[in-house]
């Protein structure tokens, strides 16, 4: 007598939750020993502010250096008592390390606060909308705008964007896949034009440009600038990036049939992607604050010019310094504003890259 097997799939035994025990974590802290270091951040608190109220250490500079002091031997203190000698030299060292951090964090964050505090109120609509044609630097903050200098210094940058990114990613190719003889020679040009002044690329457009052939003062002329300062900027960042990609990705492309450009084109290229467009990032920061080229290239303008390849033309860094030269109050909360947007746009740029720069595929 046969029998009828069941060949239905049997479902999966879900455990209890109750029954399912939860994971161990010795190296999460438990109330009970964040509690010294709790107090021991308190006690040096208030010790700081008993030695810096009886004492000379007084003022912003004296607190942080005794809160300093009295941290490191407090946390060494807890350390060595409920641990031992290891355990506190790790103390100091890892407060060190924090205030450090800290102390070179503080005037990044200074700066940016008193940008946003004194740049942030002069924001308005009509700045977007109108250019300073029709007023002076010391009109009141609703009289006028930035808007050609905001499209100024968009082309600017866009144009110099265009001519250095080509010729400095091939430069760094040229060193890190084909490494020629001229190498070594490029390699060394790379690095003397970066310590360039940028009040040098200026002189050097003004006297090839306006002196030598004749031309006029115009956005290019500008752009052709503050290329001279974006290219070794941008060859050195992508030659340390292309250096990271490991040779076994080139000999992969190579031993599939592939030519060297197409490994290179295909292969080492996409794979540095998110490096290179870092140094494009970093040689567009380099160059979007830079006032003393377009002192000598663009010529300055108060109205809006929408060709870059005839006429002066203004930008934000041009924008800001000719309205803190101005000295009137207006003419400061303008500057201050000039500032901001400009802040703004190279953390919107660079927040665009780096998101473009992550995207697989």
């Amino acid at each position: 007598m046969s029998t009828v097997t069941d060949n239905k799939p049997q479902e999966p035994i879900v455990p209890n939750k109750s029954s399912v025990p939860k994971p161990i974590k010795p190296w999460k802290a438990t109330p009970k020993q964040l509690l010294p270091d709790l107090l021991g951040a308190i006690g040096a608190v208030v010790l700081t502010l008993a030695v810096v109220a009886f004492s000379p250490m007084a003022g912003i500079l004296g607190f942080i250096l005794t809160f300093i002091i009295i941290s490191i031997i407090t946390a060494a203190s807890i350390s060595g008592i409920r641990q031992d000698r290891k355990a506190a030299a790790n103390s100091i060292s890892t407060l060190v390390i924090y205030f450090l951090a800290a102390i070179v964090l503080l005037p990044v964050v200074s700066v940016i606060f008193e940008i946003i505090r004194k740049g942030a109120p002069g924001l308005s609509f009509g700045i977007f909308s109108d250019d300073m044609s029709v007023s002076a630097p010391s009109a009141p903050l609703n009289e006028g705008g930035l808007l050609h200098a905001l499209v100024g210094s968009l082309y600017v940058v866009a144009l110099a964007t265009i001519v250095s990114i080509p010729i400095g990613i091939l430069t760094a190719l040229y060193l890190t896949e084909v490494k020629g003889k001229a190498a070594g020679t490029v390699r060394f040009f790379v690095q003397a034009m970066s310590g360039v002044p940028s009040i040098v690329a200026g002189l050097f457009i003004y006297a090839v440009w306006m002196i030598t052939l004749g031309g006029t003062y115009t956005t290019a002329a500008g752009a052709l600038a503050l290329a001279i300062l974006m290219i070794p900027t941008v060859a050195r960042t992508a030659e340390e990036v292309l250096k990271l990609i490991p040779t076994d990705l080139r000999e992969a492309g190579l031993a599939l049939g592939a030519t060297q450009w197409k490994t290179v084109a295909l292969v080492v290229v996409p794979a540095a992607r998110s490096g290179l467009i870092t140094a494009v990032i970093l040689g567009t920061s380099r160059v979007a604050g830079e006032t003393a080229p377009l002192l000598l290239t663009i010529g300055g303008n108060d109205a809006m010019n929408w060709n870059p390849f005839s006429g002066n033309n203004s930008a934000l860094p041009f924008y800001v310094w000719k309205n803190f030269g101005a000295g009137s109050e207006f003419s400061s909360a303008r500057a201050w504003t000039g500032v901001f947007v400009l802040m703004v746009v190279v953390m919107v740029f660079f927040t665009i890259a780096r998101v473009l720069g992550n995207k697989k595929g």
